[in-house]
C-alpha cells in the first residue's frame, strides 16, 4: 500500500508534453498521454497489490468484481507533475484506502448520523423479520397458500368448463339458426334453453368469485394484526432511511478553484441518486483543490470482472456518469483552465459544403454524410451546426414545401454514409411505414478494436438506456426493447477486424453496444468514445440501404463505399 497521495511522475514531463489545458471530462475524448502514464502505473500496482487478507487483482478480477478508478494528473504548488488516484463508491468494504484521494463527505458527521442510526434501522429490521417468523403467522401463510394453491386448481377447471360449454352454446345457436326459422316456436324453445344455461353458468362463476373473497377475507382478518404491524415497521425503517440519508447528504460538501462551496442538495436537488459524490472523479477534483493544486489531466477506467449489465469493457476509459457525476461536476470545474468541447468545436467546424447526392428523383432523395455532422437540426448549443436536414432544406428553396426534404431515418452524429430524406410528406409516411415495418435492408462497415475469431454470428439481446450515463445504452433484459444484428468478418490483422453489419432493428447505438459489450463481439468500434477507446473518428460507416420504391414499386439499391 502506498502512503503518499500525491505520487510524482518521473521523469518530470517537459513543457511539450503537458495538455494545454483540462479536457472537459464529459467530452468523451482519449485521455491525455500523462493520464493515460498514470493510469498505467495505477493498473500495475492494483494487480500486485493486498488490502489486508484481500489481494485486489482476486477480487476485482471476480465475475462483476470490477470498479471505476480514476486519475488526476496535477501541478502541485512547487512545480511538480504528479497525480492523484481514486476508485468510486468503496473498495474491498473500506471508504478510506492509504495512496488514494479520500470520500468528500465529512467523516466525523456522518459518523454521528450513522452510528445511531445503523443501530435504528438493524433494530427495525430485526423486529419485521421476528414478526414474519412468529409461528402462528406462519401456520396462518402457510394455510392461505395451501387454500390459493387449490383455488386456483379448482378456478381453472371451473373457467375450462365453462368455456367448453360457452363454445358448445355458440355451436348449438349456430346450427339451429342455419337449419331453421329463429321465430319456430321449437327454436325459440331451444335458443330459450341456451339462455338458461348461459345464466346458470355466470351464476355458478359468481358463486365461485364470492366464496373465494369470503374465504379470503377470512384469512385476511385472521393475519391482520401481523400484517399491520409489518407494515407499520417497513414504513418505520422507510421513514427512517429517508431521514438518514438527507442527513448524510449534509455530510457532503464540495468546492471548486474559485472558493465557493456547495452542499450536495444545492447542486443535485433534494433527492440526489444513490452515490452521488462517491465517483473518483469528484474525490479527485476535490482533493486537488483541498492540496492547492493544478488539475492537468483527468482518466477514469474500468478494472476487474466486468459488469454484467453494463457493457464497460476492463481497461477502457470511460466519461463519468451523467446522471450523478454531471449534476456536480460543472461546479467543480467552474475556475480551471477547461478546454472548449470537442463536441461543440467538431459540429461548429463541420462544413456546411455539398454533400454528395447519392440518388435522387420526384419523391426521394440519398446523400453521403460525413461523420461529424448531425443527421437533423439538434436542441442544444453544441449542435447548432447546419445538419444534414438543413442542408438538404437549404438546396430545396422554394421548390418543395418549407419543411421538406426531411431525413427518415437517422444516423449517430460520429457515423457516416447513406441517409435518406423524403421530399413530401405522403412520402415521407411511406417510407417511415417501410421502416418500422423493417422493409429497408441496412448494411454497415465498421472496424472494430480487437481480432474476432469468428467469421460470423447472430447478435440477440434487449437494449435500454443507461438512465445513469445518458445517451449510452445497456444491455437491459428487464424493460429494454429487443435487438438483433448479425455479422460477417471481412478481414483481420493489426489488431482489428473489419467487419459488415446487418442490424434487424434499429436501437440506439445498436451496432455499437452489440459490437463493445461482452455478451456481444467484446470488441468496441475503433474510435467509439462512449464504447470504447475514443480518439479520431468513429469507423462505423452506412454503406447500403435497399428498399422498395414507395410509388413505383421499383428495387432501389443504394451504395456508398467507406473512406477507412
Amino acid at each position: 500500500m502506498r502512503a503518499v497521495l500525491l505520487h510524482r511522475l518521473a521523469p518530470q514531463p517537459i513543457v511539450d508534453e503537458l495538455p494545454r489545458g483540462l479536457v472537459d471530462p464529459a467530452d468523451g475524448q482519449q485521455p491525455h498521454p500523462l493520464a493515460i502514464r498514470a493510469a498505467a502505473q495505477l493498473r500495475a500496482w492494483l494487480a500486485t497489490a493486498r488490502l489486508g487478507d484481500d489481494a485486489l487483482a482476486t477480487t476485482l478480477g471476480a465475475p462483476g468484481g470490477g470498479k471505476m478508478f480514476g486519475v488526476l494528473v496535477v501541478r502541485d504548488a512547487a512545480g511538480d507533475v504528479g497525480y492523484l488516484q481514486a476508485f468510486s463508491g468503496m473498495l474491498v468494504r473500506r471508504w478510506h484506502v492509504e495512496g488514494f484521494a479520500p470520500p468528500v463527505f465529512d467523516d466525523a458527521a456522518r459518523a454521528a448520523v450513522w452510528t445511531s442510526g445503523e443501530a435504528q434501522l438493524a433494530a427495525l429490521t430485526q423486529a419485521h423479520a421476528a414478526v414474519q417468523a412468529d409461528p402462528a403467522f406462519v401456520a396462518l401463510r402457510q394455510a392461505e397458500l395451501g387454500w390459493r394453491e387449490a383455488q386456483r386448481v379448482r378456478g381453472d377447471g371451473l373457467r375450462e368448463g365453462l368455456r367448453q360449454n360457452k363454445a358448445a352454446r355458440h355451436a348449438r345457436r349456430e346450427r339451429l339458426l342455419q337449419a331453421g326459422d329463429a321465430s319456430a316456436p321449437e327454436v325459440r324453445q331451444e335458443l330459450a334453453q341456451l339462455e338458461r344455461q348461459s345464466r346458470a353458468d355466470r351464476a355458478a362463476r359468481r358463486a365461485f368469485e364470492g366464496a373465494h373473497a369470503a374465504e379470503a377475507a377470512t384469512f385476511a382478518t385472521a393475519m391482520a394484526a401481523h400484517t399491520a404491524e409489518l407494515a407499520r415497521l417497513a414504513a418505520a425503517r422507510s421513514a427512517l432511511s429517508v431521514e438518514l440519508t438527507a442527513h448524510i447528504h449534509h455530510t457532503y460538501r464540495f468546492s471548486n478553484a474559485l472558493g465557493e462551496t456547495r452542499a450536495l442538495r444545492e447542486l443535485a436537488g433534494a433527492s440526489p441518486p444513490a452515490g452521488t459524490g462517491d465517483c473518483a472523479a469528484p474525490k479527485l477534483l476535490m482533493r486537488a483543490h483541498a492540496l492547492g493544486a493544478t488539475p492537468l489531466a483527468l482518466a477514469e477506467f474500468l478494472w476487474g470482472g466486468e459488469p454484467a449489465d453494463s457493457g464497460k469493457l476492463a481497461g477502457m476509459y470511460y466519461e463519468p456518469c451523467r446522471a450523478k457525476c454531471g449534476l456536480i461536476l460543472p461546479f467543480l470545474l467552474r475556475g480551471l483552465n477547461v478546454l472548449p468541447s470537442v463536441n461543440a468545436t467538431t459540429a461548429a467546424t463541420t462544413p456546411a459544403a455539398a454533400l454528395r447526392v447519392l440518388f435522387e428523383d420526384e419523391w426521394l432523395i440519398a446523400v453521403e454524410k460525413p461523420a461529424g455532422m448531425l443527421s437533423v437540426p439538434g436542441r442544444d448549443e453544441a449542435s447548432m451546426a447546419p445538419s444534414a436536414q438543413d442542408w438538404l432544406q437549404a438546396q430545396a428553396h422554394a421548390r418543395v414545401a418549407a419543411t421538406f426534404p426531411r431525413v427518415v431515418h437517422r444516423l449517430d452524429m460520429d457515423t457516416s454514409g447513406i441517409l435518406l430524406a423524403a421530399k413530401d410528406a405522403p412520402t415521407f409516411a411511406a417510407m417511415h411505414r417501410l421502416f418500422a415495418a423493417r422493409g429497408v435492408a441496412k448494411k454497415y462497415i465498421a472496424v472494430l478494436d480487437g481480432e474476432l475469431e469468428a467469421e460470423d454470428g447472430r447478435i440477440d439481446f434487449p437494449l435500454g438506456p443507461d438512465l445513469d450515463a445518458r445517451p449510452r445504452q445497456q444491455w437491459d433484459p428487464a424493460h429494454g426493447k429487443h435487438a438483433v444484428t448479425t455479422w460477417t468478418t471481412l478481414s483481420r490483422g493489426d489488431g482489428q477486424t473489419r467487419v459488415e453489419f446487418s442490424p434487424h432493428t434499429g436501437r440506439t447505438h445498436q451496432l455499437r453496444v452489440h459490437a463493445a459489450h461482452a455478451r456481444g463481439l467484446g470488441a468496441p468500434i475503433v474510435g467509439d468514445r462512449l464504447y470504447g477507446r475514443a480518439g479520431g473518428r468513429l469507423l462505423l460507416h452506412a454503406v447500403e440501404l435497399q428498399f422498395s420504391h414507395p410509388h413505383t414499386g421499383a428495387a432501389i439499391c443504394l451504395r456508398s463505399e467507406p473512406t477507412f
